[in-house]
């Protein structure tokens, strides 16, 4: 008898688990039921002042970043998101019948924005930051419907199937996701004062900062959705390759800002010693910079608010500049120094005060002496130009180096991030090795992409800028 059971026990555990497997499906299908929400509200799609009202929303939600492709029509999808297993790819929402969201029902769109759920009840991926959206109000949602059925032109274009594997791109399990990491909330003011609030719902609302600028957990998952949860939100991730900055108050973060460089940033995407680039060049040219005026400086009135992250420096060692004085004196001193002068010097200076507006100095930048030098490299190698906007004469642009070897990278880089005033950890080749062969697949998007100047051409625009 016993002999017998030990040879049944491995049909024995398969049977459980293929009962456990389904009961899980099964109750994974039924979870996205117990999240959606239905609203009364009557939505008159062809109301122009409501389709105006969903224009702006949809820009302070930056819906077109995510959901057009390089060259592509907008809002059509197919833009790849990077993930450790393999690309995800977003989703055409124009409203075309066959392959867009032309068929839902303003209920249906409100459910997928706000709580992750298909029309056909499936959870959608957490690259769509629906934890951040789900504290916009009807009313928006409303809006934002209006503009989508009435004014985005519909695009047939059919959706890309995403590139992980079998089980991993399974639907079910991200209701089980949704359970763990995207509880139900509403906004919930830090303050009485109207300003600080409204910049409050902004940043951790529609604006979803927290997706790029605060950490992940081991699910994916934002390990703060709102500063009330923990003093780790906004304070610094890694996406797409770039250091997205902590935004919170200390010295490497915007402990040195002031609320009039944020409204100047946010607006045209640079100040006078700054400008973004990478992913955030693309959220200045996508949707701050059709904010208005008082949002702007809602939001940096809010930023401004937050005080230091945990663990980090609210101010740094003054360091007296002696770069400055060995460049113009012809003192190279290191490899570093002549790869600088050689490749930097021409836009950068010998200063490293750049040009203001148009090259971004690199002393005194938090940016360059951030902790971790991964935007330092990925510009570096990759080049990018800042955001288009009208806001300044042109959208200038870093050219990439990738010509150069992984040891001069490392040593100029190492160079530019503790010359002048700048303190940073030393970065080793092993860094650009790894940085060069993410940036080898990565898909290029259209603030990645910069034409191919020559030193002369930016020698010029350098000159005429004075």
């Amino acid at each position: 008898m016993e002999g017998a059971l030990v040879k049944k026990w491995p049909l024995i555990i398969v049977i459980t688990a293929v009962i456990g497997l389904a009961m899980a499906f099964i109750i994974g299908q039924l979870l996205p039921n117990m999240r959606t929400t239905n609203s009364d509200l009557a939505v008159n799609i062809t109301d122009p002042a409501l389709i105006k009202q969903g224009a702006y929303v949809a820009r302070t939600a930056d819906c077109v970043a995510c959901h057009t492709t390089l060259g592509g029509k907008e809002y059509a999808g197919g833009l790849p998101m990077l993930t450790p297993l393999g690309a995800i790819y977003s989703t055409n929402i124009t409203p075309d019948k066959a392959t867009g969201i032309g068929n839902y029902t303003f209920n249906e769109f409100k459910n997928a924005v706000k709580h992750g759920v298909r029309s056909d009840n499936s959870a959608l991926y957490p690259a769509m930051p629906y934890p951040s959206y789900q504290i916009m109000p009807d009313d928006d949602m409303a809006a934002m419907y209006a503009f989508f059925m009435s004014e985005v032109k519909a695009v047939n274009q059919p959706n890309l199937k995403s590139e992980l594997p079998p089980i991993a791109n399974w639907r079910w399990p991200l209701a089980y996701w949704q359970v763990l990491f995207d509880r139900k909330r509403d906004f919930v003011s830090e303050t009485d004062d109207a300003v600080i609030a409204r910049g409050q719902y902004l940043v951790e609302g529609p604006g979803h900062c927290g997706s790029c600028h605060t950490e992940r957990g081991i699910g994916f998952q934002e390990i703060a959705l709102s500063n009330a949860d923990s003093n780790e939100y906004l304070s610094g991730a890694i996406i797409d390759g770039w250091r997205a900055k902590s935004i919170r108050g200390e010295h490497r973060g915007l402990g040195t800002w002031t609320i009039a460089e944020l409204n100047d940033f946010f607006k045209t995407g640079r100040t006078d010693t700054t400008a973004a680039f990478g992913a955030m060049a693309e959220v200045v040219e996508h949707s701050t910079q059709y904010m208005t005026d008082a949002d702007l400086n809602a939001m940096s009135s809010y930023l401004k608010t937050l005080t230091p992250a945990p663990n980090k420096e609210v101010t740094l060692p003054e360091k007296k500049d002696i770069t400055t004085e060995k460049l113009l004196a012809g003192n190279y001193d290191s490899r570093g120094a002549l790869l600088y002068v050689e490749y930097c010097t021409v836009c950068h200076r010998a200063d490293g005060k750049g040009v203001p507006r148009i090259f971004p100095a690199l002393d005194g930048n938090s940016a360059v002496y951030a902790r971790n030098a991964d935007s330092v490299l990925q510009i570096t190698l990759g080049g990018g130009r800042m955001p288009k906007t009208p806001h300044d004469r042109m959208a200038f642009t870093m050219p990439e180096f990738t010509n150069l070897a992984d040891a001069d990278i490392a040593e100029v880089v190492n160079y530019v991030r503790n010359s002048w005033t700048n303190q940073a950890p030393e970065i080793t080749v092993n860094d650009v090795v790894k940085m060069r062969a993410f940036l080898a697949k990565k898909p290029k998007t259209g603030t990645d992409i910069a034409p191919d100047l020559s030193v002369k051409d930016l020698d010029a625009a350098a000159k005429g800028a004075k």
